[in-house]
């Protein structure tokens, strides 16, 4: 089986980007169909239409009824359709770029990501997640290229909250364990073939880039300054974790990010911070050393990431309802089979109660 590396055609990061939305479009069709929020529209349709204007650019907008589902894709496919657009925008947050790629897929058009967040690594990849319409995890999507361009306007996401950026690091933190986890136990990757040296190396840069810049990029966000650590941050959370997981795998973080969407409590949380307790309890289950374990406790609580069931907002501990998230992790359709070693439920169901019990230990230390 060969070795593939996935990526988008171009990636585009800076200050004030996009402006030049319209101009980079060009190139592949001239009626943009831009998929977003209702709050989002207010934040980018001014340095939009500054550039549609210049060139004659016909804008259509559509806003986003909220859930990566199929139902909401099938609504946006009609909607795109009599709209006489030819390429697909998506603008926002990780469900509206898989909303928007997906759209993409199913119209044969073209399509252009543009993170208002770093909040995950969904932009780069040639993947969507899909949901219920009540926001419980249905399916990946795998789709046949990655976006054509993603562009990162920095300017706007300096501003944006900075939980939202913190998501990001959690969703970018699994990235290089999970690769790692991968290469031991020679998976494919989501391209349908297996990681190559540089998709490596870029998974273990994302870590590197979390671990020297996590803090001052979140320090940077709370001033509302864009700094040359935001910037990295912002590069680490897009382009480093989204070549990183499509290009190597995902294993147990993920999946245990999957399992906790069925409880409701864990409804508030974004998918980053699922993520990041999913990653801790990887390192559980492969009884990381105590180094690599206090490492990453200690960045998850600097930067305020969750290292409690409590901190996902699960404040009784339910054995049912754990046990069924352990029973839908390791499910067969899910990537907890990319670890290098069985896992059953009930072995990740003391996983994630010993990681709960260190996360209260070490953050008991850390306010001591």
């Amino acid at each position: 089986m060969a070795n593939v590396i996935g990526s988008p055609e171009r990636y585009v990061q800076g200050r004030e980007v996009l402006k030049d939305l319209c101009k980079h479009v060009q190139s592949m069709g001239n009626a943009p169909f831009i998929l977003v929020s209702q709050s989002g529209k207010g934040r980018v349709e001014a340095p939009i239409s500054e550039g549609a204007k210049e060139l004659g650019t016909k804008l259509v907008y559509e806003i986003f009824g909220g859930e990566s589902s199929r139902n909401e894709i099938n609504r946006l496919q009609k909607a795109y359709e009599a709209s006489g657009c030819d390429v697909v925008v998506g603008i926002g947050g990780g469900k509206i770029h898989d909303t928007a790629k997906a759209l993409a897929y199913y119209a044969k058009a073209p399509v252009v990501i543009v993170p208002t967040i770093a909040g995950t690594d969904a932009p780069c990849s040639a993947l969507s997640v899909l949901y219920t319409d009540d926001g419980v995890f249905e399916d990946y999507l795998f789709l046949p290229r990655n976006p054509n361009m993603v562009l990162v306007d920095t300017e706007i996401i300096s501003k944006a909250p900075a939980r939202l950026l913190v998501a990001g690091m959690g969703d970018a933190l699994a990235t290089y364990f999970e690769a790692r986890a991968c290469q031991q136990s020679d998976s494919n990757n989501f391209i349908g073939g297996k990681y190559t040296v540089t998709s490596m190396a870029l998974a273990k840069l994302c870590y590197d880039t979390l671990i020297s810049d996590g803090v001052k990029a979140l320090t940077a966000v709370h001033a509302g300054v864009c700094t040359k650590a935001l910037e990295n941050i912002i590069e680490a959370n897009t382009y480093l974790s989204g070549i990183g997981f499509e290009s190597c795998g995902i294993a147990a973080a993920h999946a245990i990010h999957n399992g906790f969407t069925a409880i409701e409590e864990t409804h508030d949380c974004y998918h980053g911070e699922k993520v990041a307790f999913g990653t801790l309890t990887q390192l559980v289950l492969e009884n990381a050393s105590k180094e690599e374990l206090e490492e990453v406790l200690h960045f998850c609580l600097d930067v305020g990431l969750p290292t409690t069931l409590k901190d996902l907002g699960i404040h009784q501990i339910n054995k049912k309802e754990l046990m069924q998230v352990a029973e839908i992790a390791c499910g067969p359709n899910d990537t907890m089979g990319n670890m290098p070693f069985t896992v059953t439920p009930q072995m990740l169901y003391d996983a994630i109660l010993a990681t709960d019990a260190l996360g209260k230990r070490y953050q008991a230390k850390a306010s001591s």
